[in-house]
C-alpha cells in the first residue's frame, strides 16, 4: 500500500510541534527558577536573626529543596559542598533540562526513524508545491540560524567573563590565605629571634623560652595547614574551571559551525549531507540541553555559596562548611599565640629597662668592670612597655620612649670607643650594647605590631573580611555570568533544535519544488524551449 505525502507532513508537523513543546517547557522551568529564587530571597530577608552560631546551618532557607537521594524529602542540611545530599538536591533544580534532553533524544529519534522508514519503503508519487510553505520554512530557517549564532556569541562571551571572574575570586582567596600564613610564619620568626636576645649575658627566663618553643610548633602547624589546604582547593577548582572553559569554547564553536553548515547545505539542497548533519545535531542538542541543566545547577550553587558567605559574616563561627573553602586558624592556637607574644614583648621590654636602670644609667667606679665602661652624660630614657604584668594595655609615662622610635632616640646616647670596652666620649651605651638593645627592641616591636593581626586571627576576622569582599565584589559577577552561560546554552540548544526541524522541512519543500517544476515542465503542452 502506497504512503501519501500527507502522512509525511503529519510526521514532520508532529516533530515541529514537539520542538515548540520543549521550548515552552524550558521557558517555564526558567521562569519557575526565577520565581523560586525571588521568593527564597524574600523569605530569607524576613527571617529573624536569632541563631546559635555554634550550630549554624548556612543558607538553610535557600537550600531547602527536594532531595531525590532521600525519597524526595526536603533537604535541610544547608550549604555544604562536602554533602552528597546537598548536590543531589541542587541537581534536582536542573531536572527540567535533563527531562527535556531525554524527551528530545527519544522523540526526535523516533521521528527521524519514521521519516527514514517512510522515505525508504513508500513509493514516490507526484506531490504539490506550496510557495507559502517554501518561503515560510526558508524565513524561519534563517531566523533560527541567526538565533543560534547569537546564542553561540552569548555563550562564548559568558564563559570568558565567568572564567575571568572565578579566577580573580580564587586568586583573591588564595592571596588572603597566603598573607595570613606568611604573617603567622613572621610571628614565629620573631619569637625565634626573641630566644636569641642577649643583653650583656641577660636572656629571657627559662619558662618563657619553653613557652616560645611550644607555641612555635602550633603556629607553624596552623600556617602549613592553612597554606596547604588552600592550595589544594585552588588546584582542584582551577582544573575544573579550565576544563569547563575548554568544553564551553568547543561547544560554542561546534554549534556555530553546525548551524552555519546546516543552513548552507539546506540552501544548496544537499539532502544526504543535511540528514547526516541532522543526526549529528540531534545528538549535540541532547548534550547541550544536559549542559543547560549542569550550568543551572552551577548557577544555584554559586548563589547558595554567596548567601552562605553573607550569613557567615553576619553570624561568624569557627567551624562551618565554609572551612572547605578557607579554613579559620584554630581559635585556641590563635588565642595562645596572642598571649605568648604579649608575654614575650612584656618580658623583653622589662629586660631592656632592667639593663638601662641597673647598668647604663648608673655611674660605676672603674673596678666594677664589666658593668663599668665609663658611662657618663644625661640619663637614657626608659623603654615604654605596651603591656602591664597582667598583659593588659599600658599607657606610656612621660619621659619613656616608644618601641617604634627607641632605637633612633638611643643613638644619641651612644659613645665612641678607642680603648676596647671603654667609652672615649660622653655616652651611656657602647656600640655593642646599643646593638644588643636595638635587637631586643626590634623583636619586641615586631611582636607588638602583629598583635592586631593575631587578635583578628583569634576572632577569624581575616576570613570574615575575605568573605565580605567576595560577597560584595565578586558574587554579583559570578551569578550574572553563570546565568549568561546557561541562558546562552538554552538559546543555542533551542535554536539548533528548531534549525534541525526546519532543515528537514525546508529540504522536503525544496525537493517538492524541484519535483513540481520538473513534473510541470514535462507535462506541459508547450515545449520548454519554445520561443527561444
Amino acid at each position: 500500500m502506497l504512503c501519501s505525502s500527507r502522512s509525511k507532513r503529519v510526521f514532520i508537523l508532529v516533530c515541529f510541534l514537539s520542538s515548540f513543546l520543549l521550548i515552552a517547557t524550558a521557558t517555564s522551568s526558567l521562569e519557575k527558577e526565577e520565581e523560586w529564587r525571588t521568593s527564597v530571597k524574600e523569605r530569607f530577608m524576613a527571617e529573624e536573626n536569632g541563631q546559635n552560631n555554634s550550630s549554624m546551618i548556612l543558607a538553610a532557607k535557600r537550600t531547602k529543596r527536594k532531595d531525590p537521594h532521600d525519597n524526595f524529602k526536603l533537604y535541610t542540611g544547608g550549604w555544604n559542598i562536602s554533602n552528597t545530599n546537598y548536590w543531589t538536591s541542587v541537581a534536582f533544580t536542573a531536572a527540567p533540562f535533563f527531562v527535556i534532553a531525554g524527551v528530545w533524544f527519544v522523540f526526535f529519534g523516533l521521528c527521524l526513524s519514521l521519516i527514514c522508514l517512510l522515505h525508504c519503503c513508500c513509493a514516490r508519487r507526484p506531490y504539490g508545491y506550496s510557495k507559502l510553505a517554501y518561503a515560510l520554512s526558508l524565513i524561519l530557517l534563517i531566523l533560527f540560524t541567526l538565533a543560534a549564532i547569537v546564542g553561540c556569541v552569548f555563550l562564548y562571551t559568558g564563559q570568558g567573563k565567568f572564567h575571568a571572574s572565578t579566577t580573580d575570586t580564587l586568586d583573591y582567596v588564595v592571596s588572603q590565605a597566603n598573607l595570613t600564613s606568611e604573617n603567622l610564619r613572621n610571628v614565629s620568626d620573631y619569637l625565634n629571634a626573641a630566644k636569641k636576645v642577649d643583653v650583656q649575658s641577660i636572656v629571657l627566663p627559662g619558662d618563657v623560652l619553653s613557652s616560645i618553643d611550644n607555641i612555635q610548633g602550633k603556629i607553624n602547624s596552623s600556617a602549613t595547614t592553612l597554606s596547604v589546604k588552600t592550595m589544594e582547593n585552588q588546584d582542584r577548582i582551577q582544573d575544573v574551571l579550565d576544563n569547563m572553559r575548554l568544553a564551553l569554547v568547543i561547544i560554542a564553536a561546534v554549534m556555530l559551525f553546525l548551524a552555519f553548515i546546516g543552513f548552507v547545505l539546506s540552501i544548496f539542497g544537499l539532502q544526504c549531507l543535511v540528514y547526516t548533519l541532522v543526526i549529528l545535531g540531534w545528538i549535540l542538542v541532547t548534550g547541550t540541553f544536559v549542559l543547560c541543566g549542569v550550568f543551572l545547577l552551577l548557577h544555584n550553587v554559586v548563589g547558595d555559596t554567596c548567601v552562605a558567605m553573607d550569613e557567615w559574616v553576619q553570624h561568624p563561627t569557627a567551624h562551618t562548611a565554609l572551612d572547605d573553602i578557607l579554613p579559620c586558624v584554630d581559635n585556641a592556637t590563635a588565642r595562645e599565640t596572642l598571649a605568648r607574644t604579649k608575654l614575650v614583648t612584656y618580658q623583653l621590654v622589662n629586660l631592656v629597662d632592667s639593663s638601662i636602670n641597673n647598668m647604663t644609667n648608673r655611674n660605676f667606679p672603674p673596678q666594677f668592670r664589666p658593668l663599668y665602661y665609663n658611662q657618663s652624660g644625661p640619663l637614657m630614657p626608659l623603654l615604654c612597655n605596651p603591656f602591664n604584668a597582667d598583659l593588659s594595655d599600658h599607657q606610656c609615662q612621660p619621659g619613656e620612649v616608644h618601641l617604634s622610635n627607641a632605637t633612633e632616640v638611643w643613638k644619641n646616647f651612644t659613645c665612641q670607643i678607642v680603648t676596647p670596652g671603654t667609652c672615649s666620649t660622653q655616652g651611656r651605651l657602647t656600640p655593642k650594647l646599643y646593638t644588643q638593645l636595638a635587637a631586643a627592641v626590634n623583636v619586641s616591636y615586631g611582636l607588638y605590631r602583629y598583635g592586631p593581626f593575631l587578635a583578628d586571627l583569634q576572632s577569624c576576622n581575616f576570613v570574615r573580611s575575605t568573605f565580605t569582599d567576595i560577597e560584595r565584589d565578586h558574587c554579583p559577577g559570578l551569578k550574572r555570568y553563570t546565568r549568561w552561560i546557561y541562558v546562552g546554552l538554552v538559546l543555542v540548544s533551542t535554536a539548533v533544535m528548531l534549525s534541525l526541524v526546519f532543515w528537514v522541512i525546508y529540504a522536503r519543500e525544496r525537493r517538492h519544488r524541484v519535483y513540481t517544476k520538473d513534473y510541470n515542465a514535462m507535462h506541459s503542452e508547450v515545449p520548454r524551449d519554445k520561443g527561444h
